[in-house]
């Protein structure tokens, strides 16, 4: 994966219409749902939790494939592409112990990783308005430049492939 850059103001537009958009949805569909359920099978004495659940479950299914469906769409683009971003960290995250002991032993390979990490995550918390964490992390990407500048390495967030995380 690489960093694109994304234009701040356009994705939080797009979130917010498309946060809207599954809220409405989800409301609309799993009250409809569970409604034409109850009106068709009601015995008028039984609760209606189960009922009014498999609604909500069954409109969350479908505002989910719709979701899936119109991913490549370009009014998702910046969406989809933070929704990768966040799915790239979390599987970095996971096996961040791992990296940051090779990250220690010099291992370039790992440090690439680290690096598109840290540049990642402060891309991603720029954009959802993550500035409580974002000093840390920049203390901790200023460490492994000053590492990379001592071992003489030219990093670059291009070098990052998603495939050389099965090393760890």
């Amino acid at each position: 994966m690489k960093l694109e850059n994304i234009d701040k103001t356009r994705y939080r537009k797009h979130l917010n219409k498309v946060i809207l958009a599954c809220i409405v949805g989800l409301i609309v569909l799993s009250l409809s749902i569970s409604t034409l359920v109850i009106y068709l099978v009601n015995d008028g004495e039984s609760s209606h939790f189960w009922i009014n659940f498999a609604g909500v479950v069954i409109a969350s299914i479908i505002i989910g494939s719709i979701l899936a469906k119109y991913k490549q769409h370009p009014f998702m683009y910046e969406i989809a592409y933070v929704w990768d971003l966040k799915q790239v960290l979390n599987q970095i995250h996971r096996k961040s112990k791992k990296i940051n002991l090779a990250v220690n032993e010099n291992d370039v390979t790992a440090i690439e990783i680290m690096y598109f990490y840290y540049k990642a995550c402060i891309q991603l918390y720029t954009l959802d308005d993550n500035t409580i964490t974002l000093s840390s992390l920049n203390i901790k990407a200023a460490e492994l430049d000053r590492q990379i500048a001592s071992l003489n390495l030219t990093i670059s967030t291009d070098n990052f492939e998603r495939k050389s995380l099965s090393a760890y």
